[in-house]
Formats: C-alpha cells, sequence, structure tokens
C-alpha cells in the first residue's frame, strides 16, 4: 500500500478503521497524516469529530477512549496520532487493534521505525487495518521521482534545469516538493520550468552550480572550473566544499562503472544516468575525455582531496584553493 493508495482510497470514501504508517521516510507519513486532519471530515464534522495526540504526551487509555466514542453529527470519527514513536506503553494500543471500531478512522504515524512483522500487534494492524512501511528514495531515484511530481502539476522541466534542482536540495521531499509548489505560482501560464526558474525562485545559479563544475570538469574547461570555484568561494553558502566532493565522487564513481561497458551508446548509459538524455550526453563526453584509467585516477583524487578537507595532510588551504588545486590536477588526468 502507497500513500498515494490510502489517498486516493479516501478521497473515493473508502476507509479501513486503523492505518498504521512507519518507516525511515517522513515525507509520505506527513502527507498522509496531513490529509486525514484537513480533508476526511469537512469543518463543521471536524469540531466534533477529529482528535490528534502526540506520542510524547499521549496516555493509552485517552487514545482508546477517543477511537471508542461514536461520531457526533457525522459518519465517522479520524483519530491522528502523531509522533507515534514517542509514546510509552504503544503496545497497549493491541487489543483495540484487533477489535477496532468501525466508525474510527485511527491513523498512526511512527516515524524512523517500523514493527516487528513477527508480533501479534503488526498482525492485527495488517489483519484489521492498513500497514504503510515507507523508505527512503535513493539519490539516483530522485530525479524521476520530481519530474512525476511536476508533471502531476500539468507541468515539465527541462533536463538541465531538473539536475540543478535536484542536486542543490537533495533527498529532502519536503523541500523539493515546496519549491516545486513555489515554482509553479510565479510561472502564471507557462508549463515548463527552466534553469532560469530554478535561479530566480529557488536561488541556484544557472551558471555557478556544482552540475555546472561538474559538467566543466567533464569537459575539461578548466578556465570555467576555476570561475566557479571562484564564484563558491566569494559565496561559500552556493557551494560548500562538503557538498561538492561527495557529488563529485558519486558521479564519477558513475563514470568509472560505464567506461568499462563495451556498448557507450546513450540506450546502454540512460538508466545509469536517471534516464536524463542531458546527463547522458555529459557522461559521453567525461568518458571519451578520461577514460577507465583516467577515471580511475580521479577517484583517488577526490578520494585524497576529502581527507585534505577534513585537515589530513591539509597546510592550512581554504576550500576555494583545495577545489581549484584538485580541478587542475583532475584536468590533467
Amino acid at each position: 500500500m502507497s500513500a498515494e493508495k490510502i489517498i486516493a482510497d479516501w478521497k473515493n470514501k473508502k476507509f479501513k478503521p486503523v492505518y498504521w504508517l512507519e518507516g525511515e521516510e517522513p515525507f509520505f507519513i506527513d502527507e498522509v497524516v496531513d490529509y486525514a486532519e484537513h480533508n476526511i471530515l469537512n469543518e463543521s464534522e471536524a469540531s466534533f469529530n477529529l482528535t490528534v495526540f502526540y506520542g510524547k504526551d499521549a496516555d493509552w487509555t485517552n487514545v482508546v477512549n477517543a477511537c471508542m466514542g461514536y461520531p457526533m453529527f457525522g459518519e465517522r470519527k479520524v483519530v491522528l496520532l502523531k509522533e507515534a514513536q514517542q509514546m510509552k506503553d504503544i503496545d497497549r494500543l493491541e487489543n483495540y487493534i484487533q477489535k477496532p471500531l468501525s466508525s474510527t478512522v485511527l491513523v498512526v504515524s511512527y516515524k524512523d521505525k517500523k514493527l516487528d512483522a513477527r508480533t501479534k500487534f503488526s498482525k492485527a494492524v495488517k489483519q484489521n487495518g492498513e500497514l504503510l512501511s515507507t523508505k527512503k528514495i535513493y539519490d539516483n531515484q530522485l530525479p524521476e521521482w520530481t519530474a512525476e511530481m511536476i508533471a502531476a502539476k500539468g507541468l515539465s522541466i527541462q533536463p538541465n534545469a531538473l539536475a540543478i534542482l535536484v542536486d542543490h536540495i537533495g533527498n529532502d521531499l519536503s523541500r523539493l516538493k515546496n519549491e516545486i509548489e513555489k515554482i509553479s505560482i510565479n510561472l502564471n501560464n507557462r508549463k515548463k520550468i527552466t534553469d532560469a526558474d530554478i535561479e530566480n525562485y529557488v536561488g541556484v545559479s544557472k551558471e555557478f552550480n556544482v552540475f555546472e563544475l561538474q559538467d566543466a570538469i567533464s569537459q575539461k574547461n578548466l578556465p570555467k572550473a576555476i570561475r566557479i570555484i571562484q564564484y563558491f568561494g566569494a559565496n561559500p553558502k552556493a557551494g560548500p566544499v562538503q557538498l561538492i566532493l561527495p557529488t563529485l565522487y558519486n558521479y564519477f564513481s558513475k563514470i568509472y562503472t560505464a567506461a568499462a561497458e563495451a556498448n557507450l551508446s546513450e540506450a546502454t548509459l540512460k538508466p545509469m544516468f536517471y534516464n536524463n538524455p542531458f546527463a547522458v550526453k555529459q557522461a559521453i563526453v567525461a568518458i571519451n575525455n578520461y577514460g577507465y584509467s583516467g577515471t580511475e585516477k580521479i577517484l583517488l583524487l577526490l578520494h585524497e582531496y576529502n581527507l585534505k578537507n577534513i585537515g589530513i595532510n591539509n597546510g592550512g588551504s581554504s576550500d576555494a584553493d583545495l577545489l581549484k588545486e584538485l580541478a587542475v590536477k583532475i584536468i590533467a588526468a
């Protein structure tokens, strides 16, 4: 069961008495809880039939009593238990979950943890309700996930703009959603998000970002790489070295794997680079410029400069100086 399917069922007035939302990705849990809080009941029903508890302060008896109450002036009650992972004696809810009231919708937010599937508690949830177990989206899935979120709004995005957006924000799904909302509001009648939109509304320069540095190094364009690094030196928040080094290492690790392929066609490389044609073309340039052995040297250099960044064999160089030195050595690889 997915968050989207749960919300779709609710929109169609299909309810189960218990929804247990668990796992390591809070975004999907929060999406379901937010919908339950603001959309299952209308405003007049909610004043009588919506009860919200927070795990740290909740007592299991109060939660059960709220669930056992019958709805007033409506068809159902909604009981939300937020941050349930902080609740003491949460296992005491088991008896209720084994025999829940059909007119109550109990939604439990249990973040960063999971029920033991072997326990009676877990089996009771699965038998009488729905279990949503969330996982973090891997970095290589982010571009596709973000593009799908944008498409759901009836919009599209340029490949370069997508790469900049995802690279800048990373695996923070809530922030990605908020930034997309902000951009969409400012598009007026346009339907395509451009890199200029990312610069204007997210605050990421379309010319000076880690993605453009990656592209400059791929092309062996040292003057462009130095200009970007100088910009980072003057604007540390735009390109912290703690972000740049892992990003470059992740990218050239993919190049290293791709360079070992016998077939370097776009079709072969697409799955390795988020099915993004722009990223695939950039990768082919990097492979042609560095090859397998050159990319191996780059990975060793990135490891060496990551150690320097944390103070090992570093004579006191600034972040910008380290990056300039690294870029010169990479491009010479």
